[in-house]
């Protein structure tokens, strides 16, 4: 398994997409074990693509970008802007707004940090916003997707690790708020620095928020309606995919009537293209995956760990530097597809409640995409706003305070993330 291990880094670090590093390391795996057939690798390809709760991965992406077609995202700035207006750097502001707003839409921490680097990007530049901090700022607020539902990350974790992904869902909302909390406090201290000036003096007047939330309020009851509907056993977590794809179509055609059939054709292609790349990568780990349960990897390693620590704060404390450091050179969906089956064994023993580790793994591991070398956001929103990665990084230091004092609290507090679940869905 180290071999394909080293394998896999070095196709990463030559540039290989990584679907394909980690099949051919995967393969690598089978032709260097003569005991187990080569036929296994096809099997374990397609074996990812039959799972019926990984169906929520691609209908969610879909619903996310009929979503963006139908104007709501429009609406989401407007409020966005509306709640913020008065404070220090409005428009970095509206970013980490907007994307707790959009964590029930979008669902992708890179496609949120890419649109919004696309939309507000621009304007930040015209007011004299750094670019690298205008940069950092839409990067790192994406990061609020892996905790606000419907996350694509919880859904992996919760497929793969056999956890309640309605549970899940409900334990991400109060650390999305408290993200968007410390974000918000990052920018106000940055912008207060540079002078990044409000652009109004004045709070916003109840008229004008009601009037925001009205025109926004069907992307903002969107998350609810998914919870509600899975703990009331109108769906399951797949079902309610395809419902979100039913409720864009509904809200793009009749309620907006923004959703015309060249943007509905133009959606399905987008959609079939991240689709594919997403699918790929899933279905790509599944050949590596084997090998893992194969080599007895997961057993070892929490035998290893046990043997370390058996103190719950410790263990959590090793895991997470170990997410830190596997984000930085792994691609995010591929850090949970292998360690979550490794993991939640070894915190399972130590009596770590799996939903509380879930939502910690998933915004440790989702951190990955704004740190180098292989930071997909980071390379992603420094293009966009033409500037260097080197730059971003540099800007990018009180969000990645921000995002660790969030996963402190989460840690040390676990009502944080299980008060909610507990309540909905029961102790």
């Amino acid at each position: 398994m180290l071999l394909s291990l080293v394998i896999f880094l070095a196709l990463l670090f030559l540039g290989m997409p990584v679907a394909f590093a980690i099949a051919l390391a995967g393969v690598a795996y089978f032709l260097n074990t003569p005991d187990l057939p080569m036929s296994i690798t096809v099997q374990r390809f397609l074996v990812p693509s039959q799972s019926f709760t990984l169906l929520a991965i691609p209908l969610f992406i879909f619903a996310g970008n009929l979503m963006n077609e139908t104007g709501i995202t429009k609406r989401l700035i407007r409020l966005s802007d509306t709640l913020t207006g008065h404070m220090y750097g409005n428009l970095a502001q509206v970013s980490v707004v907007l994307s707790t707003m959009m964590g029930g839409v979008s669902g992708s921490a890179v496609a949120d940090a890419a649109m919004q680097a696309r939309i507000l990007g621009p304007e930040m530049m015209k007011k004299g916003y750094a670019r690298g901090f205008g940069a950092a700022v839409n990067g790192w607020s994406g990061l609020v997707v892996a905790t606000i539902p419907p996350s694509m990350g919880l859904i992996i974790y919760g497929s793969v690790g056999e956890v309640s992904i309605g549970r899940l869902f409900a334990g991400g909302i109060v650390p999305g708020v408290l993200m968007m909390i410390a974000l918000m406090i990052a920018v106000s201290y940055v912008s207060r620095k540079r002078q990044y000036m409000p652009v109004r003096d004045r709070y916003p007047t109840f008229r004008e928020v009601l009037v925001a939330f009205r025109d926004g309020i069907w992307a903002l009851i969107f998350p609810v309606i998914l919870i509600v509907g899975i703990r009331y056993g109108l769906f399951t977590p797949s079902e309610s995919g395809a419902f979100a794809v039913v409720y864009a179509i509904f809200v793009g055609a009749l309620i907006y009537r923004e959703l015309t059939w060249k943007k509905f054709m133009e959606t399905v292609h987008k959609s079939a293209m991240d689709i594919g790349a997403i699918m790929l990568i899933i279905s790509a780990s599944g050949i590596f995956g084997y090998g893992i349960v194969y080599d007895r990897v997961p057993q070892n390693l929490s035998a290893f760990i046990t043997e370390l620590t058996m103190h719950p704060y410790f263990l959590l404390l090793i895991i997470i530097i170990s997410l830190i450091i596997a984000g930085m050179f792994v691609e995010t969906t591929v850090v949970a597809l292998l360690l979550t089956p490794i993991f939640v064994p070894v915190i399972t023993n130590a009596g770590i409640d799996p939903v509380h580790f879930g939502l910690i793994m998933m915004t440790v591991t989702t951190m990955g995409v704004m740190t180098p070398p292989l930071g997909v956001s980071l390379y992603t929103v420094s293009s966009i706003m033409g500037c260097s990665p080197q730059e971003t990084v540099k800007e990018s230091l009180p969000f990645f305070v921000a995002v660790l004092a969030v996963v402190a609290v989460m840690v040390f507090f676990p009502d944080v993330v299980l008060f909610l679940p507990n309540k909905i869905f029961g102790a």
